[in-house]
């Protein structure tokens, strides 16, 4: 549930050890040189992959070989040998390109909902996670659902799609980074939203299962000095805190009202592409006053149970039937985009007591399931029938719309290891998909979000389906 919060603590305690790693080398290079090395070493910081705007991974991760200078000369050494993505089903090879392709496949759809999301959502508390569950409105996005895609898009059965090693992948860093670094912009946004309490339903290493969590929730293992003082949400709050920022959140010397305009602006250079893409399709639209224009959004909702296959497992959407192999399911020329379920066991635990501020901890005896444990995602749909079909609507109404995502919009249920599970399965009976969707107001300045209208939910688009709404369930 404070996953979010961790998501500060672990790159400054990572940036803490790789920088006195980093100024221990540069202290050994020639007198001649020294000083830049350790100049270099004083700034070092963890970079981002900012997978909204560019979904293939960095080029320097998946080769085999790296060049460096080392005090005594160049020197190649061997890239991440043991590091697994998308590993071959057979030969547990690793398959970076495969992965690529999924990220790909899902490109539009991560910027789609990193922009939906930051702009549209201003509660922390359902802006931050897949659990949460009250007062959704119909907005099921969160930071944690677009994390977990990305995790399982590069993992897919290796080290990132494996959250006990997702760690050991070096990208592991550079996503958790990003995360960080979109959990500060909506900060800059929103400076006056942040943790309510919320009950942690599976638990943690440190914390009981059914505990309720808060801003003074120790963030364990991660201390805040040589003691045994941890972190909390608290005192993770501001980026600031640990020395650093990102090039979107210029933060000094400026106002609050005026930094929040800064990152609006900057957010929507970066991931605005909806009135550009309206335009370029010349798709109809309805002229309203202060040269801005409105249309429509449609999203998927999922909700299932978190342990429904206890294993990680995608749900890919389609507009129609796919047709290729199974194994290529996941980078389908009809995909719209992948939702993922990113899960583990977890372990029933024995509690004790133990010293400093971390107050509980707990001993793993025995493996169970948390079927009660619901996570809630979002897909974006627009992009996907607006790029095949756009011209072929009188109007982006939901008249116009959902007829045809009634008869266009297919799921599928994959493993990662490429098996499919039939969503009428009992296992997945806590599955429901079901259409929402809104009417925005795109506005031209550019510091100021669209404005968004109420999410309205559309049964007929998935009635019939096997793991869509049923009647008498809610939004």
């Amino acid at each position: 549930m404070l996953h979010n919060n961790v998501s500060v603590v672990e790159p400054d305690r990572f940036k803490q050890i790789i920088c006195d790693i980093a100024q221990r080398i540069a202290a050994t290079y020639p007198t001649d040189a020294r000083s830049v090395y350790e100049a270099a070493a004083q700034t070092l910081r963890i970079p981002y992959w900012d997978w909204a705007l560019n979904a293939t991974m960095p080029t320097l991760v998946n080769e085999p070989t790296i060049s460096i200078t080392t005090p005594n000369g160049t020197s190649d050494i061997t890239n991440y040998s043991s590091t697994v993505r998308y590993p071959n089903n057979e030969t547990g090879e690793s398959q970076p390109d495969l992965a690529n392709r999924q990220l790909r496949s899902n490109a539009e759809s991560l910027r789609e909902l990193t922009y939906q999301l930051i702009t549209d959502q201003s509660n922390y508390a359902p802006f931050s996670n897949t659990g949460y569950s009250d007062e959704r409105g119909g907005q099921y996005n969160s930071i944690e659902n677009i994390h977990d895609t990305i995790h399982q898009l590069v993992g897919n059965g290796g080290h990132m799609g494996k959250i006990q090693y997702s760690a050991f992948d070096p990208i592991f860093w550079l996503h958790h980074a990003n995360v960080d670094r979109l959990i500060a912009i909506w900060q800059a946004i929103n400076p006056d939203s942040y943790v309510t309490p919320q009950v942690n339903a599976l638990g943690t290493f440190t914390d009981e299962p059914g505990a309720s969590e808060d801003t003074n929730t120790p963030l364990a293992p991660f201390r805040s000095d040589s003691s045994d003082t941890l972190y909390t949400s608290t005192t993770a709050r501001d980026t600031r805190t640990f020395g650093y920022t990102y090039p979107e959140i210029i933060d000094w010397g400026v106002s609050r009202d005026q930094l929040s305009s800064n990152v609006r602006s900057n957010l929507n250079i970066l991931y605005n592409r909806t009135n550009g893409l309206r335009r370029k399709r010349s798709l109809p639209t309805t002229t309203t006053l202060d040269n801005a224009t409105t249309g429509y959004e449609y999203f998927a909702n999922i909700r299932v149970a978190k342990s429904a296959l206890n294993a990680p497992f995608f749900i890919h959407f389609y507009l129609h039937e796919p047709n290729t192999p199974v194994a290529q399911y996941s980078f389908a020329p009809n995909l719209i985009a992948s939702y993922s379920v990113l899960y583990a066991q977890h372990r029933t635990p024995e509690w004790r007591g133990s010293g400093g501020n971390s107050t509980i901890r707990r001993t793993p005896t025995s493996t169970t399931t948390t079927t009660a444990t619901m996570t809630y995602g979002q897909i974006p749909l627009n992009h996907a029938f607006l790029a095949s079909l756009g011209r072929n609507f009188t109007d982006l109404s939901p008249t116009s719309v959902i007829p045809f995502l009634s008869q266009a919009l297919v799921w599928k249920i994959q493993k990662d290891d490429d098996s499919l599970v039939d969503a009428s399965s009992p296992e997945l009976d806590s599955l429901r998909i079901f259409v929402v969707g809104k009417e925005v107001t795109y506005n031209e300045a550019e510091d100021k979000f669209p404005d968004y209208g109420k999410f309205e939910m559309y049964r007929e688009a998935s009635k019939g389906k096997v793991g869509g709404i049923r009647e008498g369930d809610g939004i």
